[in-house]
């Protein structure tokens, strides 16, 4: 059922169906890498992030303190480094920082790593955006309040407006990035896709993400619970680009994670429903996207 909800409460966007439990969240990303050991230095020294259980081939990698994993790396030798915005599939995944002050110390240290970043001020959030070792696109940003965010004729407010990166240094205090802080979170990940309308009736009508903008050029995005997404989708790869092939490097897999696994399985019910594939693999279920993207649903 879709519920109109009131725009000055700031809550959500002009209409939710409340599909999905407000309290999805995302899990980590598994990427296939071609190096683990230059990855595992990238994201240990760039990004900040702790490395775990290293096996010849795997790693994981969490935030400071934190039990749970950000990113999952899978490597294999004949894997070969992608250029940006030439397959479908990801475009980024996006780490969320506890705080603007969090943004600012990264901010101020990946600068002097000497590796290229681009910002973003996005009005709901403020965003840097780099590439790794193999071209694979990461956003690590932070949210303003939602009191702060707008809407208009439906939809949330949502640009890519040039990044105060003075102020945004500023509310560091000072202080230095010691790495990727406890209460790091994956916030969203934003693909490639080959047309919106497809992935509109993948993501939206059967898995049930609500739509929260839909006019911004080229793409979509969509959420749970009134956030400003969880999950980007745009065309922007061309409507030539080619799967991401088992020879690139690209996204395994992300997740999902609902708070039951009533929940889990209420969403694998639409999507068989609406006459997709979908696994079963232990509690959690697995399906992937018309463009090959593969997308756990998992209970936490």
């Amino acid at each position: 059922m879709t519920e109109r909800i009131d725009l000055a409460s700031g809550a959500a966007g002009a209409e939710r169906q409340r599909l999905l439990p407000d309290a999805l969240r995302l899990g980590p990303v598994r990427l296939r890498v071609s190096d683990l050991r230059r990855s595992l230095d990238y994201y240990t020294q760039v990004l900040g992030l702790e490395a775990r259980d290293v096996t010849a081939t795997t790693a994981t990698l969490h935030a400071h303190g934190d039990e749970a994993p950000l990113v999952v790396l899978d490597a294999r030798a004949e894997t070969s480094p992608v250029r940006m915005q030439s397959r479908l599939g990801l475009y980024h995944f996006a780490i969320l920082l506890p705080d603007r002050a969090a943004l600012g110390r990264f901010l101020e240290h990946v600068v002097t790593t000497g590796v290229h970043v681009g910002a973003s001020n996005h009005l709901v959030s403020e965003a840097l955006y780099l590439r790794d070792p193999d071209g694979l696109g990461i956003e690590v940003y932070a949210d303003r309040p939602r009191s702060e965010w707008r809407y208009a004729a439906g939809q949330l407010e949502m640009a890519s407006d040039p990044l105060d990166m003075a102020s945004v240094v500023a509310a560091a205090g000072g202080e230095k990035w010691s790495g990727m802080p406890r209460g790091t979170v994956m916030g969203h990940v934003h693909l490639h896709v080959g047309d919106l309308a497809e992935a509109a009736r993948f993501y939206h009508d059967a898995i049930g993400l609500d739509r929260v903008v839909w006019t911004y050029p080229g793409a979509l995005f969509l959420s749970a619970g009134g956030y400003h997404h969880h999950l980007g989708v745009n065309t922007w790869a061309g409507p030539n680009a080619p799967r991401s092939g088992e020879r690139d490097a690209r996204l395994l897999e992300w997740r999902m994670i609902f708070p039951s696994a009533d929940d889990a399985k209420a969403a694998a019910d639409r999507l068989m429903a609406a006459g997709r594939d979908v696994t079963a693999s232990g509690d959690d279920w697995i399906v992937a996207d018309p463009w090959g993207t593969q997308l756990r649903l998992a209970a936490s």
